[in-house]
């Protein structure tokens, strides 16, 4: 049964519709988020950061005054560190769970070796220590895959799930159609907050390695936008609105990335490149939106994202491979 409820931590923003932001905690304020949704006393935590954000969601659940056996679904846009490497802590902690992921994704939930490797080999084996923390593996009969279209409820909430590749080809996407919203995972970019202006929101793709593919991700989008959603919850990072001027900026850009990334298919230095012209974009972009930003201060957060998003272009390049 539900207990009194408790002030919200500072790390979590409620929204309408039994909607809360959790700010996972990592890399820094406001980057990446869970998000847990509340409906007629259960609850499902979409996306969980990694195994260290998981006190951060235990303590949302708990100042929504339930216990963790309220808890139905834990849904992974996709099997991402940043968005799921803490989903094998969490389900230890929720007795009544089930797991629900993208079936490309299931096996890297169950043993999760393969992914850590993954990633060691892009981050290095020291960061993805000091980052995502151990990472168990989930029991096969706790775990249930989405198929596209596929409807589960949160008490009588319809959540649906849509595949949505292009990010990566483990990645679905929730319709709430309660608050007429989409929980994008990284299909429909990334935003974060340092950069709104009076023009609202500025997004960009993500293409991390290794799964980037161009059309699959604009048919993605477009297929989204087919819903005429009123906002998205990202991610990276939080609730955006202004949702058709978001899906026009992330089609165009998405269209810039290729545009950059073709001609330097067998360039010499071809990272280097990537990672310059990367930056050429969004300063200009950034500036365009009326981001009063300094020039240094665009690059140092969009850091890691410059040199993600060269290297998973390369990949894209190179004809990309399975994961």
């Amino acid at each position: 049964m539900p207990v009194a409820s408790s002030p919200l931590p500072p790390f979590v923003q409620a929204l309408a519709d039994g909607i809360h932001v959790i700010d996972t905690g990592f890399h820094r304020p406001r980057f990446d988020a869970a998000y847990l949704v509340v409906e007629d006393g259960r609850a499902a935590f979409i996306d969980t950061g990694t195994t260290h954000s998981v006190p951060r969601l235990l303590a949302s659940l708990a100042a929504q005054g339930l216990p963790v056996e309220a808890v139905d679904w834990v849904i992974v846009t996709h099997v991402h560190l940043d968005h799921a490497g803490g989903a094998g802590a969490l389900m230890q902690a929720l007795p009544n769970a089930r797991l629900l992921v993208h079936p490309r994704g299931e096996r890297h939930m169950i043993d999760p070796t393969a992914l850590l490797a993954g990633a060691r080999a892009v981050y290095g084996a020291e960061e993805v220590a000091r980052s995502y923390g151990e990472v168990p593996g989930i029991p096969p009969e706790r775990v249930v895959t989405s198929s596209d279209g596929l409807t589960v409820h949160l008490a009588k909430r319809p959540l649906q799930l849509l595949d949505t590749p292009g990010h990566a080809r483990h990645h679905h996407c929730i319709w709430d159609a309660r608050s007429r919203g989409f929980f994008t995972g990284d299909t429909f970019g990334l935003s974060y907050r340092e950069f709104d202006t009076a023009r609202g929101p500025w997004l960009l793709p993500t293409t991390t390695p290794v799964q980037f593919d161009p059309e699959p991700l604009r048919q993605s989008v477009r297929r989204m936008l087919s819903f005429s959603p009123e906002r998205m919850y990202l991610t990276h990072y939080g609730c955006v609105e202004g949702v058709p001027a978001l899906g026009e900026m992330m089609l165009m850009q998405i269209d810039e990335l290729v545009a950059l990334a073709e001609p330097l298919r067998d360039a010499e230095a071809r990272h280097d490149k990537l990672r310059q012209g990367l930056r050429n974009i969004y300063l200009r972009r950034t500036r365009e939106h009326g981001c009063t930003l300094g020039d240094t201060e665009t690059l140092t957060l969009l850091a890691s994202d410059i040199e993600l998003n060269a290297q998973g272009l390369a990949v894209w390049l190179d004809g990309g491979k399975s994961k």
